[in-house]
């Protein structure tokens, strides 16, 4: 018979904590970097999940995106005032069609790249 230490493992309780990471600065680095490398640039705040923390997308004018963690949506917030560029919550607003216009081009590039 297994003693209660050898399978103790199998009774642990789920964690408040997600899998992923909390931000870092080099994460804030990327999207100054993105921003300041392209124009038309507004961020979209994507709400914490039971897998990811709160991250915010970059979306250039042409559809360009990037995404990475922030340290909460108050923090995306700050970063967009900093930044001076609009600040939309995905939950209320969605995506901008510009994005999916730019990921559909990708997909067909690579298509034909691999062609």
């Amino acid at each position: 018979m297994a003693r209660s230490d050898e399978v103790s493992w199998f009774r642990r309780k789920k964690r408040d904590k997600t899998f992923d990471r909390a931000a870092h600065a080099m994460d804030t680095s990327h999207l100054e970097e993105f921003h300041a490398t392209r124009h038309g640039v507004e961020a979209y705040v994507e709400p914490r999940t039971n897998v990811t923390e709160t991250t915010v997308m970059f979306i250039a004018h042409d559809g360009e995106w990037t995404r990475r963690r922030v340290d909460g949506v108050e923090a995306a917030f700050r970063l967009g005032a900093r930044l001076r560029i609009p600040v939309y919550e995905v939950a209320k607003v969605g995506y901008p069609q510009r994005m999916r216009d730019y990921n559909a081009r990708q997909r067909i590039a690579r298509r034909r790249s691999e062609s």
